[in-house]
């Protein structure tokens, strides 16, 4: 409980300053930790990285505070933390008008209505056949639908997006995304809605 009290008030620290650096300070906070991610390019970080970033980016805190901060942030308890996880804690659940859009392509895509989006979901609104591995015959075009929705962080690899695991995504692509129409327009564009 103690530790509970102490991620809030570290996190509310965190996004104050952050705040005193405007609309970039979140953005900015994410460039730092894909720099420092370069090296293997698996979207974490590890403590000292992690600490590099925040201070890279105007964030002072104690090394207590900033431990505090990573292992609330270490979900799965390997000593890493997903910075796409961390910039959405950080700056929280996308608003009403990101969330509508949000919702709306999932929709567009869950045809059948079950709750997830699966390679049959897909069929006939993604088209797969140009993909160079299908063309090549090294894949099946569902195959290839299955590869595609992989990017969409599914966590247990069962081939389905949960809405759960759209919306996770899709918090973390907001995240990193300061203005409101900027965003809107990107699901526009990227998922054909009106």
């Amino acid at each position: 409980q103690s530790q509970q009290r102490g991620v809030v008030e570290v996190l509310a620290a965190v996004r104050q300053q952050l705040e005193k650096r405007g609309a970039r300070g979140i953005r900015e906070l994410g460039r730092t930790f894909r720099a420092l991610d370069s090296f293997d390019g698996n979207k974490k970080v590890d403590p000292q990285e992690f600490a590099v970033g925040l201070r890279e980016n105007g964030v002072v805190l104690s090394s207590a505070e900033a431990s505090i901060l990573f292992r609330y942030f270490d979900k799965d308890g390997d000593g890493t933390v997903n910075f796409d996880e961390f910039l959405v804690g950080i700056r929280g659940s996308p608003n009403g008008r990101r969330q509508a859009l949000i919702d709306k392509a999932f929709l567009k895509f869950d045809r059948d209505g079950n709750g997830y989006i699966d390679a049959a979901d897909l069929r006939g609104v993604y088209n797969c056949q140009f993909h160079p591995k299908v063309q090549r015959g090294q894949m099946t075009e569902d195959q290839a639908l299955t590869e595609f929705l992989s990017s969409f962080n599914d966590r247990n690899r069962d081939g389905r997006i949960t809405k759960d695991e759209w919306d996770e995504y899709y918090a973390a692509v907001s995240s990193s995304i300061d203005n409101d129409d900027h965003f809107v327009q990107l699901m526009k564009t990227a998922w054909r809605l009106d």
